[in-house]
């Protein structure tokens, strides 16, 4: 049973919620096998006596086929019947492929679960049906994630194992479902057959990072497609979401009008169901008109009303909201943004719903708008896919431009958006609901500022005191880790983090400061104790200066790359690190790193120098990346941005040499 607390579009818009997120759930469930009762398919013996992959040479098992049965010819029920035969290769293939997990929604029944392992001496064994095992994975209130499983039984390697189940879905259809092309092994044979629903006189597919294929016909109403020798999909470091390199595709029923007006007929049922709460009544104009007395300019008074709604207003949709589930069942509805005033509390939507309502009464145009998350998918809007676009945030108009605010979320700083929502295009739900850009928050925006204070003995241990702080995106992130965290798991975290760099490193006194603060940085400081961290020989010690950065791996390790190079967003670092030279030491000649530009992307600069009284080493690193929202980059320009990042990790692993002077008596 949904809470009386839910989002509006959970209470006001039902549409929305079958067809943006039932729908798409529907399509992240890992085809697999035929209707269930009909026989195996005979096994050629071309496939016992394969010894590698036919798709990629390297690989530690193929699937031969994967096929994937769609009948949404019935009344009510979706009907999806999966088989797929899978070749194993090596003992990585074997572990990797030995058990089975098919996930569920609470709307979803599996039926006819069958499985084999065939040997490669042709021997067969059977899966029985009690070594199947259905559990719950997940329960958020009524709602279950199940999943049936079971294991391959006596799998060697060069077994071909087989497996197939019904899936059937209450209440569903196969408009927009997903079809995945490419999954984690090597496929020699993809393929779909779709029965499409009685009332449909067209269905199409639309297909991402890859040719769209075309159906063909085939007895008993159903239609084909198949894609033959899909390479594996594998994931690399630092690539674009997965739905943007993934090959997939989305089956649609509907037909060109309505395409091309999809996400605008979104907008205008979003405008009317917000309306009620973006009214201006005498409550909301009172408190107003309190909020933002005495700001002088609209960037003040935005502040302000920002401010207020997440200081004032608890948001239920949070993890540590503070309320149990009893009371967030008696807790009443908000049914206008005057309600979410007096009683203080609501869900994430209704507190952007109140800022909207607040900014109405202060003078400003404020909507509801439209936004999509590009950590999942690079948005297009020519092309309608549901789900893509979410009622995220609130865009005001400030003189001709548009500012865009999300109070609902507790870490992000007024005049920013979550880094996922920056730098996309977004649809406001007004009268006439437009297109506009969400701008990108600079490198200067989003900043680690590190200081090392420390002192060096002439054997080369390093100790000394460290703080560490951060704003912006880079801050969200750090909150949104530790948040949940106790104190102690914290501290041992921050432990752990430093010695992955300095193993030998003796970590005390850790302090971290702010981790569910909506305003202020997130920082955190400690102790450090470092044997052995300058090296000597003879009279001389061999000092490396950026603390920060010692141990620390390169960016990229591969020589070679499939996908494009994706940061999230532009960033920046300033560090200083102070050390303490031993008595008797001064640098011998100490050079520094020469500078680094590329262009408005990025800028690396060091200082070097010594105190007036000699005794001490002052380094100081300026760093960012990301300017001019320079955060995607091809993959033909991979060798560019590995040679970069490969020339400053060499430069934070620069070395200068101390050596021992004699010291006046």
């Amino acid at each position: 049973m949904m809470s009386s607390h839910s989002s509006l579009l959970q209470k006001s818009c039902l549409l929305l919620i079958l067809v943006f997120l039932t729908l798409t759930a529907l399509g992240v469930r890992p085809p697999v096998a035929r209707a269930g009762g009909e026989d195996w398919r005979p096994v050629d013996p071309s496939e016992l006596s394969l010894k590698t992959s036919i798709v990629e040479a390297d690989a530690d098992a193929e699937a031969i086929f994967w096929d994937v049965r769609i009948d949404d010819h019935g009344d009510n029920d979706l009907v999806l019947s999966h088989y797929i035969r899978i070749k194993i290769f090596t003992d990585r293939g074997r572990e990797k492929q030995s058990s089975i997990d098919i996930p569920y929604f609470s709307n979803t029944k599996i039926k006819d679960v069958a499985a084999r392992t065939i040997k490669p001496d042709g021997t067969i064994l059977e899966l029985a049906k009690i070594d199947v095992i259905e559990k719950i994975v997940a329960r958020v209130g009524d709602f279950k994630l199940r999943t049936k499983s079971f294991a391959f039984p006596g799998l060697v390697n060069g077994s071909i194992i087989e497996y197939r189940w019904k899936e059937v879905i209450s209440n569903s259809s196969a408009d927009n479902m997903r079809l995945q092309f490419q999954r984690e092994i090597p496929v020699q044979s993809i393929t779909y057959h779709i029965k499409p629903a009685r009332t449909s006189s067209f269905f199409d597919l639309h297909a991402f990072n890859m040719e769209a294929p075309v159906f063909q016909e085939e007895k008993d109403g159903f239609q084909f497609v198949t894609v033959k020798n899909a390479r594996a999909f594998r994931e690399e470091p630092m690539m674009p979401p997965e739905d943007t390199v993934r090959q997939w595709a989305i089956l649609r029923y509907r037909g060109l009008f309505s395409r091309l007006l999809g996400y605008h007929l979104v907008a205008n049922q979003i405008y009317n169901v917000t309306q009620p709460y973006l009214k201006v009544d005498n409550e909301i104009k009172s408190k107003s008109d309190e909020i933002v007395a005495g700001a002088t300019t609209p960037e003040q008074k935005l502040e302000r009303i920002y401010a207020f709604c997440r200081a004032n207003i608890r948001n239920t949709d949070e993890k540590n909201s503070g309320f149990t589930s009893e009371e967030l069942g008696k807790l009443k509805e908000n049914k206008k943004s005057a309600d979410t005033l007096k009683r203080g509390v609501g869900p994430g939507i209704d507190i952007n719903l109140l800022f909207a309502a607040l900014a109405n009464a202060a003078g400003f145009e404020a909507f509801v708008v439209l936004l999509p998350n590009r950590s999942e998918n690079f948005f297009n809007r020519n092309v309608v896919v549901n789900g893509a676009l979410r009622a995220s945030g609130i865009a005001v108009r400030v003189g001709e431009t548009w500012k865009f605010f999300e109070p609902r979320f507790r870490y992000i700083n007024p005049g920013m958006l979550r880094w996922q929502e920056e730098g996309v295009d977004a649809l406001i739900a007004g009268q006439s609901s437009a297109w506009v850009k969400t701008p990108m928050s600079g490198p200067e925006k989003s900043r680690a500022t590190r200081v090392a204070t420390l002192r060096l003995d002439e054997n080369g241990t390093l100790e000394g005191d460290i703080k560490v702080e951060y704003t912006g995106h880079m801050a969200v992130e750090e909150k949104l880790l530790g948040e949940d965290d106790s104190p102690t798991q914290r501290e041992e975290t921050t432990k752990e983090l430093v010695k992955q760099r300095l193993t030998t490193a003796d970590v005390t006194n850790v302090v971290i400061e702010n981790v569910t603060d909506p305003v202020k940085p997130f920082i955190y400081s400690y102790h450090i104790r470092v044997p052995n961290y300058a090296q000597r020989t003879g009279k001389r010690l061999f000092l490396q200066p950026a603390y920060f950065h010692i141990g620390v791996p390169a960016l990229f390790e591969t020589s070679t790359r499939r996908y494009p190079i994706y940061f999230h967003f532009p960033w920046s670092e300033e560090d200083t690190v102070t050390i303490t030279l031993p008595k008797g030491y001064a640098p011998d000649n100490a050079d520094k790193p020469a500078a680094t530009v590329a262009g408005e992307v990025c800028r690396y600069e060091v200082k070097l120098g010594i105190t007036k009284d000699q005794s001490a080493l002052v380094y100081k690193r300026s760093f960012f990346f990301g300017g001019g929202n320079n955060i995607l980059f091809p993959a033909s320009g991979y060798d560019q941005i590995k040679k970069l990042f490969d020339e400053l990790n060499k430069k934070d692993n620069h070395t200068i040499t101390l050596k021992q002077i004699e010291v006046p008596k």
